[in-house]
């Protein structure tokens, strides 16, 4: 650790390091080149018996992803909702609505708040680090439920969405860059993925509390819901004393002895992981990145080999908007317009959740058998097939076997898609994003896709609500096609990060590397090729 230290000068630059980094010259690894191979030697299990505390830990995190997914799926449901239909809605032959405008107004509370919030997290994450940041956000959480909670008017309800919002935004960044920066390269892929799963807890548990109520036709049907959001901040706010705070963070604001001190509490005591190696290799991704990029400014993001990182992380968090998603949101919605009994709509929006929390739990053994870009692009191959026949099946729609059918494939659909292109987007994004730059990354995806979901917010009810254009399945269709363009950008823009250190990641893209050739790249077998001043190429 000392001879790391003694490459750097006191004015802080970066003048030689062990690694040999010469900007737009070739990249290679020299002094980390024996923890990179025991961390690619490093299995799943002996992981998980040297990091136990980061699993805990990073899975904590995600408790506030809960939240977020919990309040974007807890307002769609309650279109369906007899007792919310009857006090913020109107009549419409004969039938309790909540009509199109008010529906776009109250789902864009949700991704409005994202958006800004997303946008706002980049300085103080940097500044305060992830755990002060998180607490602020919770506390900011409790008071807004209040809002919600205590609603006289849709209006009200839509101002508390939307300032609600905001935190969600701090949220949905916060959990995949905290847990991307303290667990090693063989959980990376898991605890990244747990975003997802959280996610898809939040969207059951709201399932639930909506069917669960459904049959209740007094306030309460749509308070109670409400109310249950007070829960995960009080949770996070009496865990995060006790949490560790990221080493990487900490060593960017040159508190290596604190870096030391977290991941001590991040690894087992009696199975424990060489800390000084870690703290070496920490140290050397953000020196080498700091040779590369030397400011970390959301306009970095756009700069230099940083842009196709900013530009694969924007795309694979976006297709899960565009790609069909905002038509399975509306599964409880879509299922009563498409002639289901509100009883029936709600049971299947359950089990279409319920195949979500499975098909995240199976892509975790998928990922150790598969790489990132094959499970993404085999997952939107089988997704944008779903689609069009879903919208295919619309013209017999007047048919009960037909309407189930779209049903079915609607779960189908939902299961694929959280058993690939779900998680295996937040393992992505939180590998592919250079580690200084990885919040204000994330942030930046998180905005472009809240901004997707406003634009299908406000089209989704005029596509479905049958006072508008009544499209119903034929939105398979629309959403089949983009996935289609989606999916070819996929297999030219997507590169293999399985397996791959921040610090490999860094040289890759830094090199330009074609991202079909990223997984058979070999950069610790370059050292062979040099010996002796000769500089050869590596074949891939």
């Amino acid at each position: 650790m000392g001879a790391a230290e003694d490459n750097v000068v006191a004015s802080g630059n970066v003048h030689e390091t062990h690694t040999d980094m010469k900007k737009g010259a070739l990249l290679e690894i020299d002094a980390t080149r024996d923890i990179t191979t025991a961390e690619h030697d490093l299995g799943f299990w002996a992981a998980v018996k040297q990091y136990p505390t980061a699993v805990l830990w990073a899975m904590f995190f995600c408790i506030a992803v809960i939240m977020a997914g919990f309040d974007a799926q807890l307002v769609t449901s309650f279109y369906a909702l007899p007792a919310f239909q009857q006090r913020f809605g109107k009549l419409y032959e004969g039938e309790w609505i909540i009509t199109a405008p008010w529906q776009t107004g109250l789902g864009m509370g949700n991704p409005i708040g994202q958006v800004l919030g997303a946008l706002a997290c980049g300085w103080p994450l940097e500044k305060f680090g992830r755990r002060i940041t998180l607490a602020v956000c919770c506390v900011w959480s409790i008071i807004f439920v209040f809002v919600q909670f205590f609603s006289t008017s849709i209006g009200m309800l839509c101002a508390g969405e939307i300032l609600g919002g905001l935190a969600y935004g701090f949220y949905v960044v916060i959990a995949p860059t905290y847990a991307s920066e303290i667990c090693p390269l063989a959980l990376r892929g898991v605890l990244t993925a747990s975003v997802n799963l959280a996610f898809v807890i939040g969207q059951f548990i709201a399932q639930g509390c909506a069917a669960g109520l459904e049959s209740r036709l007094d306030e309460w049907a749509y308070k109670a819901p409400f109310a249950i959001q007070w829960v995960w901040p009080v949770v996070l706010l009496i865990g995060l004393p006790f949490a560790p705070e990221s080493p990487y963070w900490l060593v960017r604001k040159n508190r290596k002895e604190d870096a030391r001190k977290s991941l001590l509490k991040l690894t087992s005591a009696k199975h424990r992981p060489d800390i000084d190696s870690v703290l070496i290799m920490i140290e050397q991704t953000d020196l080498l990145e700091q040779e590369l990029e030397s400011t970390t400014t959301y306009f970095d993001c756009f700069k230099g080999a940083n842009w196709p990182r900013t530009e694969i992380s924007i795309m694979v968090y976006l297709i899960q908007v565009i790609g069909g998603n905002p038509l399975i949101g509306y599964a409880n919605f879509f299922f009563v317009q498409a002639g289901l009994n509100p009883s029936d709509a709600f049971n299947m929006g359950v089990g279409n959740t319920a195949l979500g929390f499975v098909g995240t739990c199976l892509s975790w053994p998928l990922m150790s058998f598969f790489g990132r870009r094959t499970i993404y692009t085999s997952g939107m191959t089988f997704m944008t097939l779903l689609l069009f026949i879903i919208g295919f099946l619309d013209f017999g729609r007047s048919h009960s076997g037909a309407i189930w059918a779209q049903a079915t494939l609607m779960d189908i659909w939902t299961f694929t898609y959280q058993m690939t292109v779900g998680p295996i987007c937040f393992v992505i994004i939180s590998e592919i994003s250079s580690t200084r730059l990885r919040g204000r990354t994330i942030a930046i995806t998180t905005a472009v896709q809240a901004m997707a979901s406003i634009v299908f917010t406000v089209a989704m009810p005029y596509m479905l609500s049958s006072d508008q254009a009544n499209w119903r399945g034929k939105a398979g269709f629309l959403f089949g096609g983009i996935s289609l363009v989606c999916l070819a950008w996929c297999w030219f823009r997507i590169p293999e990060s399985r397996g791959r250190t921040f610090e490999e990641l860094d040289i890759l893209f830094e090199r330009k590397v074609p991202a079909r050739k990223f997984k058979n790249y070999d950069l610790l077998a370059e050292h062979h090729h040099e010996v002796g001043g000769m500089e050869s190429p590596v074949n891939v």
